[in-house]
C-alpha cells in the first residue's frame, strides 16, 4: 500500500498549497482542499488548483476513483468574498469578456469560474466521491454536488443562504435534484442549515458515518469501486449523467444561472441608487 502526497498540481505561491493531491492506495486519488484557516473558502487560485488536480487524476490511467475532501474543521465555507489576490487566472473556457465592465464582465467571470467549471468536473469520466464534514456553505455545495457520491460525517451541515444576497441560489443550481423540490425551496426560502441525517433522508447523501470514521469509510467505498472495470464505470456514469440531462438538468442549470445574474444586476442597481441618495443628502446638507 502506498500513501503519498503531491502538491505539484498547485501553482500556489502561498506557504501551503491550496489543494493537496494524494494517492492513499493504488487506483485511488484523494484531492484535499487545503485552506483550513479560511475554512476552505473557494478563492480563484484554489478553484484552478482544484481543476488542475482533477484534470491530473482524469488523465492518469492508473487512477480509477477520485475522493474530494477538505482539511481543517469544515469541508468548504463557500466562495471567498475576501479574495483580493492579484491572480492571473489561466482560463479554460471560452466565455470571454471577463475584463469588461458591468453585468457583462461579471457574468462572464462566473460562467468561467463557477458554472462551466462545475459542469467540467461533473463530466469527469471517473467516479468521484465527496468526503464531507463540518459545515458546507453556499459555494461549497457546488463542489460537493458535482461529485457522483457523497459520504458525510454525522457532524455535517449544509446551508445555502444566498437568497439573503439577492440571488436565487448558488451558481450550480442542483437543489431540486439533490433535495427534491419541496425541501429545495425550504432550504432556499429559509436559509436554514440541513443536517446530515436530514440530507440522507432526502437522498442527497449516500452514507452518514461517525465523523471520526469518515476518512476510512470513504476509502473503503473508493476501494470497492476501484476493483471494478474502468470502462464500464465510465459508461455507468455517462448513462446516469445523460439521464439527468434528459430530465432537463443542464438546461435548468443554465436558466437558473441567468436568473442569478438578474438578481446580481438588481442588487448592484439598488446599491448604486443608495449611494447616489447618500451623496445627494451630503450635497444638500448646510455647509458648516
Amino acid at each position: 500500500m502506498t500513501n503519498s502526497t503531491d502538491t505539484s498540481t498547485s501553482t500556489s505561491t502561498e506557504a501551503e498549497s491550496t489543494v493537496l493531491y494524494e494517492t492513499p492506495e493504488p487506483g485511488i486519488a484523494r484531492i484535499v482542499l487545503n485552506r483550513p484557516k479560511a475554512r476552505n473558502a473557494q478563492s480563484r487560485r484554489m478553484t484552478y488548483d482544484l481543476n488542475d488536480a482533477l484534470t491530473k487524476a482524469a488523465f492518469d490511467d492508473e487512477i480509477k476513483v477520485i475522493i474530494l475532501a477538505g482539511s481543517g474543521p469544515h469541508f468548504c465555507s463557500g466562495h471567498d468574498l475576501r479574495d483580493t489576490e492579484d491572480y492571473d487566472m489561466p482560463s479554460i473556457g471560452i466565455s470571454g469578456g471577463m475584463t469588461k465592465g458591468g453585468a457583462e464582465g461579471h457574468m462572464a467571470f462566473e460562467e468561467e469560474v463557477y458554472l462551466n467549471m462545475c459542469r467540467r468536473w461533473q463530466q469527469l469520466p471517473k467516479p468521484t466521491i465527496a468526503q464531507v464534514h463540518g459545515k458546507t456553505i453556499a459555494g461549497g455545495l457546488m463542489l460537493m454536488w458535482v461529485c457522483d457520491l457523497i459520504m458525510a460525517g454525522d457532524d455535517a451541515t449544509f446551508t445555502d443562504m444566498t437568497v439573503d444576497f439577492g440571488v436565487n441560489g448558488v451558481e450550480w443550481f442542483a437543489h431540486p435534484w439533490e433535495l427534491g423540490i419541496r425541501k429545495a425551496k425550504e432550504m432556499l426560502f429559509t436559509g436554514d442549515p440541513v443536517t446530515a441525517e436530514q440530507a440522507y433522508n432526502f437522498g442527497m447523501l449516500n452514507h452518514v458515518v461517525p465523523a471520526a470514521d469518515l476518512a476510512e469509510k470513504t476509502l473503503e467505498l473508493a476501494r470497492k469501486i476501484a476493483g471494478r472495470p474502468s470502462f464500464s464505470l465510465k459508461l455507468a456514469k455517462l448513462s446516469c449523467n445523460q439521464a439527468l440531462d434528459a430530465q432537463g438538468f443542464w438546461t435548468a442549470q443554465q436558466a437558473a444561472f441567468n436568473l442569478q445574474h438578474l438578481g446580481h444586476a438588481d442588487s448592484r442597481e439598488k446599491h448604486l441608487k443608495k449611494k447616489l441618495a447618500e451623496q445627494k443628502q451630503i450635497n444638500q446638507s448646510p455647509k458648516g
